[in-house]
This record gives structure tokens, C-alpha cells and sequence, in this order.
């Protein structure tokens, strides 16, 4: 494996999320997002062939479909996956998703519903919950966020707790709150897990050039240092070669602002 010298952080991040679905077997590998989506995709072309990935409409892949307009490319399809199968999947608990909210607490929990004190009438109405309640109760999910700041890392609750975490009042009596499963949670500084002292937020890598004292002042809640804290491995040659192949239109520079190279300077 050759190491690469010239790569974005966009690259970076993509090669540390896919580590999130090592070791998951087979099951249904969802990621929202160019960069998840990417993510997912070199996991499966590396590491883990059990995973199963969607065209996104209703048919099972043997290998990932492209990013953006596909040309005359054709997928390999290998079943059928409609609606009713996927939710079979959700609820069976064989999914493992990585989604992107707007606001994450020390909780775990997340939000991509609407900002601002007042749910009634907030200052920015999204997407409502969506899916993510019953999701973050059915199977395992991880996180992946583009900005890390107290705006999305924030100090107290989230605005609206569209998924579950482990904040114990959010939780009805007699609730069985060990159903949720937390994988990791992927910035533009670092990866993160909760699988600290009572589900503690836990920083497992640094990106080249950031500091963990740069990301606990980026984020609104304590953090703690892995014992194993590391700083995040740089891609191989052979996994640039193949997300250059999944996203022939380079969506993944428009993700992160400025698209900057995966190694900074430190301050």
C-alpha cells in the first residue's frame, strides 16, 4: 500500500468514516451525503464486501454507483430493494446509516428538525425529524459534520431531539434506552465516538495539524482523550484511486468550504 502525498481533507475524512462499517457483516450500508456516501462505497470495495448498497432508488448494487451524472455508466444490480424491504432492514436492526445533522449534544443526540428556543415559531425550520427518531432506536447510526463548532457541538440540549441518544430524561419510563448504537461521529478536525465513561464523547484521531485542545474549544460540551488517541491515517494511493472513481465529477470539493488539503499547518 502506497501512501499518498497530495490529498484533500475531504479525502481524509472520507477514508477515516469508512471505518465505521468495519466489522459490521452483512447488512444494509447507508450513507447520506457525498461524503458518506463515498465513505460507505470504499468500504465495501475494501474492507467489507458484505455490506449492501442501494442505487438509491430500489435495487440492490453489487458495487457502488458513481456520484453525480452517470454517463454511460450501468449499475450491476443484484436485487430488489423497495421501500417495504428497506424499512424490514431499519426495523430488523440490519442498517447501519451516516447521517449529517445540524446540531449534536454531549448526549449523543441530534438534530435536523428547526433552531431556536421556541419550536412553535424557530428561526430556521428544516426537515423536520424525519426518519431519525425511529432509526436511532432501530439500528446503529454514525454521524458525519462538515463545521466543527459550538453552533453544531453545542453547549446544552439540542433544539429539537429528532434522534435519540443517552440522556437518560429525554427517556419515558421503563424505556429500554440501550437499544441506541452511536458508531462514530467524523468532522473537518476529528473522529469521535461515545463510548466513554457513561457514554462520554471521546476523541479516538486528530486530522493532520489540529490539536485536541482546538477541538475541545471548537465544541460546546467536555471532551475526553482516547487512551489510544491518534492522529488520523493519511489515504493510500489505492483508496484515492478508488474515490476519484466513485466521484468522477469531484462533488467531494464542494463539501468542505475551500476544499483545503488534508494536512495543515498547526496553529
Amino acid at each position: 500500500m502506497t501512501i499518498a502525498q497530495d490529498f484533500t481533507l475531504a479525502e481524509l475524512i472520507i477514508v477515516a468514516a469508512a471505518e465505521a462499517w468495519r466489522g459490521d457483516g452483512e447488512l444494509l450500508a447507508t450513507g447520506i451525503g457525498p461524503l458518506p456516501r463515498l465513505a460507505a462505497g470504499l468500504a465495501k470495495q475494501t474492507f467489507a464486501p458484505g455490506l449492501q448498497l442501494t442505487d438509491g432508488e430500489a435495487y440492490l448494487t453489487s458495487e457502488p454507483v458513481p456520484l453525480g451524472p452517470r454517463g454511460d455508466h450501468r449499475p450491476k444490480y443484484t436485487g430488489w430493494m423497495p421501500y417495504s424491504r428497506v424499512f424490514d432492514s431499519v426495523w430488523s436492526g440490519r442498517r447501519h446509516a451516516m447521517v449529517t445533522p445540524v446540531q449534536m449534544d454531549r448526549w449523543g443526540q441530534a438534530n435536523i428538525s428547526a433552531l431556536g428556543p421556541d419550536f412553535r415559531k424557530p428561526k430556521v425550520q428544516m426537515l423536520g425529524v424525519r426518519g431519525f427518531p425511529g432509526n436511532s432506536v432501530s439500528h446503529k447510526n454514525s454521524m458525519f459534520l462538515p463545521s466543527h463548532s459550538k453552533r453544531t457541538f453545542v453547549e446544552g440540549e439540542v433544539d429539537v431531539v429528532a434522534s435519540v441518544g443517552f440522556r437518560k430524561e429525554t427517556w419515558p419510563a421503563n424505556a429500554r434506552p440501550d437499544f441506541v448504537k452511536i458508531g462514530i461521529v467524523a468532522t473537518d478536525l476529528c473522529v469521535f465516538d461515545f463510548n466513554g465513561p457513561e457514554h462520554g464523547a471521546q476523541v479516538r484521531l486528530l486530522h493532520p495539524g489540529v490539536t485536541f485542545e482546538q477541538v475541545q474549544a471548537a465544541t460546546g460540551f467536555p471532551l475526553l482523550r482516547a487512551a489510544d488517541l491518534a492522529e488520523t491515517p493519511p489515504p493510500s494511493e489505492e483508496q484515492l484511486a478508488i474515490i476519484r472513481r466513485l466521484d468522477p465529477h469531484n462533488v467531494r470539493a464542494r463539501v468542505i468550504k475551500d476544499n483545503p488539503p488534508g494536512i495543515r499547518t498547526a496553529a
